[in-house]
C-alpha cells in the first residue's frame, strides 16, 4: 500500500531508502526545535508555547508535503525570518501577539495566492541559469552552515571567517565524521550520510560529548490563537506583512526549486504537482502563526534527505512522524542538537552535491553567467536565500535590457525584479 501510494517503483525508491532519507533529513534540521523557542522566548513568548508551535508547523506542512505533493521536502518554521520577528517585536516596541498577526495575515495572503498560478507561473518564468545558480548557492549555504557549525571556520575580526581550532574536541569529532562519510560514499555504500551521523553520534557518546538529562518528557500544552490581528491595522503594519509574505515566498520557492533539481524532480524546467507543494508551506506558515511561531518555509536540509536516496513523500511522512516523537522525546533532541559535530559533516557534503547543476549553465554567456554567479556568491555570504534570489532576479532582467535582449525575459522578472530592489532598499530583513 505505502508503496502504491508515494509510488516509489516509479520515483526509483523503496521503502528502506526513503526511511533512511527521512531520518537523515530529520537529524539535520531538528535543531529548529531547539534554536527558535531559543530565539524567539528572548522577546518575551512562552519557550513552552514556541517549542509545541513549531513541532505542530512542522508536523502540518511536512505531512501535507508527504500527501498531496509526494516530494521529499520538509517544512518547518525558517531561520531568519525568526530572527526577523524577534527584529520587529523589539525594534517597534509591539507585542508579540500583534506580530503574530502580521504572520497569520502573510499566510492567508500566501494560501490564496497558492490557489492561482502567480507561485506556479513564476517556478516556469525563472530561466535555467537561476534556477541552476539557485541550487549551487543553496549549497554553499549549507556547506557554509556545517562548516560553521564544525567548528572548521570560525569568526575573525581581520578577514570576517579564518580557520577553526583542528585540535579542539568538537572540530576533531565532525572531521573524523566528515572522513567517514567520504569513506562510505566511496564504498558506495547506501545510506552513507545517515550511518555516518550514527557512527559519529556514538563516537561522541563515548567521548562524553553526548550527554543525555533523561530520555522522556511530557509534552507541553499547545496555546491556540494568542494573537492580535487587529493590532496589525492600528499599527499600520503592512509594511511588515508584505516583508514576511515576500520572504516567505521566495525563501520556499527558491528552496523547492534547489531540492527539486537536487532530486532530479524537475521535468523539463518545470515542477509537477507545484500548486499541492506550494500550499504546504503557506498552510503551516498559517497555522504557525495560530500556536505562536514565525512563518513556515521549506528547509534546505531536505536536500540532506535527497542525498540519502529520498526522492517521494514517504521521505517526508518519516520526517513528520519524527518530528511528533519529539514533543515526548525532547531530552534526547536536545542532547542530540547541542552535538552540530554529529549533523555538520552531512551539511557540508550535501552542499558538494548541489554544485552539479553548475555545469548546466552557459558561463559564455555573460548575460546569464552573472546573475547566476551573483547568486552563488551573495546566498552564504549573506546567510539568506532570499537575498540571493532578490540579487539573481534584479541583475537577471536588467542585464537582459541592457543588451537588447529584453523581450527574452518573462514580465513576472520584471515585476518581481522591481519589487526585490524596493524591498531590499526600504524593507531590508537582517
Amino acid at each position: 500500500m505505502v508503496k502504491n501510494l508515494f509510488k516509489l517503483r516509479e520515483n526509483g525508491s523503496n521503502v528502506r531508502t526513503e526511511v533512511t532519507a527521512g531520518i537523515t533529513t530529520f537529524l539535520t534540521m531538528v535543531y529548529i526545535v531547539i534554536v527558535n523557542p531559543a530565539i524567539l522566548s528572548s522577546v518575551g513568548i512562552p519557550l513552552d508555547q514556541v517549542f509545541m508551535a513549531t513541532i505542530i508547523a512542522a508536523v502540518i506542512g511536512t505531512l501535507l508535503m508527504a500527501f498531496f505533493a509526494n516530494y521529499p521536502i520538509a517544512i518547518a518554521p525558517g531561520m531568519g525570518l525568526n530572527a526577523y520577528f524577534a527584529t520587529v517585536v523589539g525594534a517597534e516596541g509591539l507585542s508579540y501577539q500583534t506580530i503574530f498577526g502580521a504572520v497569520f495575515l502573510a499566510g492567508v495572503l500566501f494560501i490564496l495566492l497558492s490557489l492561482t498560478k502567480l507561485r506556479e507561473t513564476l517556478i516556469f518564468a525563472i530561466p535555467a541559469s537561476l534556477k541552476f545558480g539557485i541550487t549551487a548557492g543553496i549549497g554553499l549555504f549549507i556547506a557554509f552552515i556545517g562548516l560553521r557549525e564544525a567548528g572548521f571556520v570560525v569568526a575573525s575580526e581581520a578577514t570576517l571567517v579564518t580557520l577553526g581550532d583542528l585540535s579542539d574536541k568538537t572540530v576533531m569529532l565532525a572531521l573524523i565524521g566528515l572522513l567517514l562519510i567520504l569513506i562510505f560514499i566511496s564504498l558506495k555504500i547506501k545510506g552513507s550520510l545517515f550511518i555516518g551521523m550514527l557512527v559519529t553520534g556514538l563516537l561522541a557518546y563515548f567521548t562524553n560529548q553526548l550527554q543525555f538529562d533523561g530520555l522522556v518528557d511530557t509534552p507541553p500544552m499547545p496555546v491556540f490563537f494568542d494573537i492580535d490581528i487587529a493590532g496589525v491595522f492600528s499599527n499600520g503594519l503592512y509594511g511588515v506583512v508584505f516583508v514576511f509574505l515576500l520572504v516567505t515566498l521566495f525563501d520556499t520557492t527558491g528552496t523547492m526549486i534547489g531540492v527539486a533539481e537536487q532530486a532530479k524532480l524537475m521535468k523539463d524546467g518545470k515542477l509537477p504537482r507545484a500548486k499541492s507543494a506550494l500550499m504546504a508551506d503557506a498552510v503551516a506558515t498559517t497555522t504557525g502563526s495560530l500556536f505562536g511561531t514565525s512563518p513556515s518555509s521549506a528547509y534546505i536540509e531536505s536536500a540532506a534527505g535527497v542525498g540519502a536516496g529520498g526522492r517521494t513523500g514517504l521521505t517526508s511522512l518519516v520526517v513528520g512522524l519524527l518530528f511528533i516523537m519529539t514533543m515526548f522525546f525532547s531530552p534526547i533532541i536536545n542532547a542530540i542538537s547541542m552535538v552540530p559535530a554529529i549533523t555538520a559533516p552531512v551539511l557540508i557534503i550535501v552542499g558538494c552535491f548541489m554544485m552539479e547543476g553548475l555545469a548546466k549553465i552557459d558561463w559564455k554567456k555573460f548575460d546569464e553567467a552573472f546573475p547566476a554567479f551573483a547568486i552563488i556568491l551573495t546566498m552564504p555570504l549573506t546567510s539568506s536565500i532570499a537575498t540571493g534570489i532578490a540579487v539573481g532576479f534584479i541583475t537577471y532582467p536588467l542585464m537582459k535590457a541592457l543588451g537588447g535582449s529584453a523581450k527574452s525575459v518573462h514580465p513576472l522578472l520584471y515585476i518581481f525584479g522591481l519589487i526585490f530592489l524596493i524591498q531590499m532598499i526600504f524593507f531590508p530583513v537582517h
